[in-house]
């Protein structure tokens, strides 16, 4: 009797297995969605701060590639042209156009040997509606560090939005011209190591 059961057991495991085969994958998951950054909607603007006071400008997005998994943000890379850095502040052409010389040159980000800077998505942390955390690698002038900010990301029909204001410690990127941290007695012309990038970014279908 238990044989026949056994038999009668094994030969139904074998017709569902079977029915399986022939049904094959569920082919109806979706893969991530792969959007493309709008550059001319998308901006960082950022800020840095010295003793004697601050100053602010812009860069401009080069290129990029957003994921999205249904609603959710789950990936995303995009250059950004160093050369196209701005000051917002300085009202006099001269002043304004040695000051970005100055953040071109070797002293801050060096973009005769790296015009680009690159940041790659490696997580997002939900904290609650439209809320998270977002995790990446940032690479400037060829060394990259771990960054986490907070941000806003809104997926549409159209796309998705985001905005975040991330805070970069511009010495991890061997960036130490004025910085206190390698320079004693500089007093008064020192520039804080910490900067922030406030991010608007666009990425359509």
């Amino acid at each position: 009797m238990k044989t026949r059961q056994f038999i009668a057991g094994l030969a139904a495991i074998v017709l569902v297995a079977g029915n399986l085969a022939f049904i094959g994958p569920d082919k109806t998951a979706k893969k991530a969605a792969t959007l493309k950054v709008d550059t001319q909607k998308s901006v960082l603007n950022w800020n840095g701060k010295k003793v004697t006071g601050e100053h602010s400008g812009a860069v401009k997005i080069e290129n990029g590639t957003i994921s999205v998994d249904g609603t959710k943000l789950v990936g995303g890379t995009f250059l950004i042209d160093m050369n196209s850095i701005t000051c917002s502040d300085l009202t006099d052409a001269g002043y304004n156009a040695k000051f970005i010389g100055h953040m071109k040159s070797e002293d801050f980000f060096n973009t005769a040997k790296y015009p680009t800077a690159k940041f790659e998505i490696t997580k997002v942390t939900p904290k609650g509606g439209t809320n998270f955390d977002i995790t990446g690698n940032m690479t400037i002038k060829g060394i990259t560090n771990a960054v986490t900010f907070p941000s806003v990301v809104k997926v549409t029909p159209a796309g998705l939005e985001a905005t975040g204001k991330a805070t970069l410690d511009r010495t991890k990127y061997d960036i130490r011209y004025g910085s206190k941290s390698f320079f004693e007695n500089i007093g008064d012309k020192a520039i804080y190591d910490d900067f922030t990038v406030d991010l608007k970014l666009v990425a359509t279908k």
